[in-house]
């Protein structure tokens, strides 16, 4: 769920520096061995070190003798400390999302320039398949045109069920809802879109293909039993399926 990794100038990482060698390339001290006395020394002979270094003063701990009374000045530094890390956390959480979202519309991208590319239905099948397996990382994909075959001779397998077939009975509850289910399948259900294989998927995406012009499933499972959550959102599987439908549509129109 394509970032560059981030750039660290080797004069600030702390943990692959030599920790035994100076700017003058001398020997040093290890750090264990360095006192606070030491620490002491150098800070009375640098009274600017903070000032080239504030940003290490919202990680120390500076008292402020006030007695049994709480220091402001203490206690407004905690609620600043606190909040900063909030703000980060937030940050952090929104640049995940949007890099996920990213991810999300450049494999739509993909989607669709495949099914453009198709020219017969079974083409269309075929690469969606691809392209669900590379650039989604799906490990089964099962489409069911909810339709009377008219060339039987189709040479996709179980692509066309009968509207009155009782395969459909497992799917009752997503055809009615006209809404995607994430979750682990049942095994009807899992027979019915994936045959032999039903018992090797531990999670999967239910998406009825609900339009005018065709009626249907999509389903897309993984081996992962938390690949496919039932708290999951239902945005860009809405999206795949409008995608992949209108595409159907047109191909069927042309059989």
């Amino acid at each position: 769920m394509n970032e560059q990794p981030p750039v660290i100038s080797p004069a600030v990482d702390a943990l692959t520096a030599d920790p035994t060698a100076t700017d003058n390339g001398s020997a040093a001290l290890p750090s264990s061995e360095i006192t606070s006395a030491q620490v002491e020394n150098y800070l009375r002979k640098h009274p600017e070190f903070f000032h080239e270094h504030l940003s290490l003063l919202e990680h120390m701990s500076i008292p402020h003798p006030t007695g049994n009374a709480v220091s402001l000045i203490s206690k407004q530094l905690e609620l600043f400390r606190s909040r900063h890390h909030d703000m980060e956390n937030q940050l952090t959480a929104l640049i995940e999302i949007a890099r996920d979202n990213d991810t999300s519309l450049n494999r739509m991208h993909k989607l669709t320039l495949a099914l453009l590319d198709s020219t017969s239905l079974e083409e269309a099948v075929a690469n969606l398949e691809v392209v669900l397996s590379e650039y989604f990382l799906i490990d089964f994909v099962a489409v069911r045109i909810i339709k009377h075959n008219p060339t039987p001779e189709t040479a996709i397998t179980n692509l066309f069920i009968e509207p009155d077939s009782k395969d459909l009975e497992p799917f009752a509850n997503e055809l009615a809802g006209h809404q995607p289910k994430c979750g682990r399948p049942t095994i009807a259900q899992a027979r019915v879109l994936f045959g032999e294989l039903a018992f090797e998927v531990k999670s999967c995406a239910i998406i009825p293909l609900a339009f005018t012009e065709l009626e249907g499933i999509l389903a897309i499972g993984s081996r992962e039993e938390g690949r496919f959550h039932y708290s999951m959102g239902n945005l860009f599987l809405n999206q795949m399926s409008e995608i992949i439908a209108t595409r159907l549509i047109t191909l069927l129109q042309q059989r």
